[in-house]
């Protein structure tokens, strides 16, 4: 009974230490202060206007959702820049008529990422994720923005991924 009290002040302060290395988002120990996310340029040959300002600010608001890092505009520890080098819509099946049954989204982003602390961290890597919509519908309005969301929420996710959280 004597030893209770001191396996629970062990455990405490075994776990109080552990989060100083590890936080829940995966990011482990950052030196940097702040990052800035520059402007991603729409280059895709098939441009939908304003998704480069929706990815550019999605990409922001994950960084600082997940990090305790601060946004600046100019001279950040951390720089991600890039642009959106494909908008690509192509059928994925067909019906019995050979007419398409269902259309694919697929964006394409073209990241550059420097870290000022640690320039063994920098790469620059493409990245894509797709959206599955019937052809019979346009990609127009709520479902457009439907697969936007789907789309951006994946590729920031993984570009968040490859430069802090190294999964």
């Amino acid at each position: 009974m004597k030893n209770i009290p001191f396996f629970i002040g062990l455990c405490l302060l075994l776990s109080l230490c552990s989060c100083s290395v590890y936080n829940f988002t995966g990011t482990g120990k950052i030196d940097a202060k702040t990052f800035q996310v520059n402007y991603f340029q729409n280059n895709a040959p098939l441009i939908e206007p304003g998704i480069e300002r929706v990815f550019t600010q999605r990409l922001q608001n994950l960084i600082q959702n997940q990090t305790n890092l601060n946004l600046t505009n100019s001279g950040g520890d951390l720089v991600y820049e890039g642009e959106i080098v494909d908008f690509r819509i192509s059928p994925t099946s067909a019906t019995a008529d050979i007419t398409a049954a269902q259309n694919k989204l697929t964006i394409y982003v073209n990241v550059r990422f420097s870290n000022k602390k640690k320039e063994a961290d920098d790469f620059e890597k493409r990245f894509s994720f797709f959206f599955d919509y019937p052809a019979k519908e346009q990609l127009v309005g709520a479902r457009l923005t439907e697969a936007l969301d789907v789309i951006f929420e994946r590729i920031t996710q993984d570009i968040f991924n490859e430069s802090l959280a190294k999964w």
